[in-house]
């Protein structure tokens, strides 16, 4: 078995990569991480709100139409929408400043992309943590010991201090707070900082979504719990920290 762990510097963030794998070698797995960089840099020229040429910022001054722009960002497109109306507009990338800003979807979409991109060449165990975004396939190999995913929650006021910890196989989980960028949620209806969470982690089988979801529970906080009820959230938990109290609540089939 070959286990390499590797980091990417994009997206303004690290994209880091925990691989293992029995059925190719460590030259292929180079060889695939190479597909993965060309893939994340890509991203970056397509989505960047911060690049004046990418494709995104074209869009947000009005330069090119949707229909212009390449496939995968209007897929992206198409989903925002879709999280847009689960979350009764919490989430909404149209009501920013500036224009349509898919930046609390793309990480984990692009997250869920890296691990394709992973096990088509044959990398059976894969964790892409894309700066709190989280996809994971086919568990930790440890020593031909194969068991899930342990990802840990920290304490918005402790980096040092872990509040909880989910055991994943294969899915995707994302925590949004203000952890790494300080306070950067606004809520779409006031157009100021987001108040209704201290910290917001969703689990299910979609990153995109699971990214949106707690962008999204960044601003409803305790509101949000009932979108879980959803038939197409039902695969889907929540775990907030909120923001008044300081106390923890959940909901979904993973945390309860």
């Amino acid at each position: 078995m070959v286990r390499k762990r590797y980091e990417i510097h994009v997206w303004g963030t690290v994209l880091f990569l925990d691989l293992a794998s029995t059925s190719i070698d460590e030259v292929e797995l180079d060889i695939a991480v190479e597909t993965v960089k060309r893939f994340v840099y890509e991203v970056d020229e397509v989505f960047s709100t911060y690049k004046e040429g990418s494709f995104v910022s074209r869009l947000r001054r009005g330069e090119i139409s949707i229909e212009e722009c390449p496939a995968d960002l209007q897929e992206v497109w198409h989903l925002c929408a879709v999280a847009r109306d689960l979350t009764g507009g919490a989430f909404d990338p149209w009501a920013v400043s500036g224009g349509f800003d898919p930046s609390g979807y793309v990480k984990g979409w692009a997250a869920d992309r890296v691990a394709q991109i992973l096990a088509l060449a044959g990398c059976e165990h894969v964790q892409v943590n894309a700066a709190g975004d989280l996809t994971l396939r086919g568990g930790v190999n440890e020593k031909g010991v194969v068991g899930p995913w342990k990802i840990g929650v920290v304490n918005p006021d402790n980096r040092q201090e872990v509040l909880r910890i989910f055991e994943i196989n294969d899915g995707a989980i994302a925590t949004s707070g203000t952890y790494e960028r300080g306070a950067h949620i606004f809520d779409p209806a006031t157009g100021t900082i987001a108040i209704g969470a201290k910290s917001a982690t969703v689990l299910g089988p979609d990153g995109g979504l699971t990214d949106a979801l707690a962008t999204a529970l960044m601003v409803e906080g305790e509101d949000g719990a009932g979108w879980f009820a959803q038939p197409e959230l039902a695969e889907y938990s929540a775990w907030v920290i909120d923001r008044h109290s300081g106390g923890a609540w959940g909901v979904g089939p993973a945390v309860l």
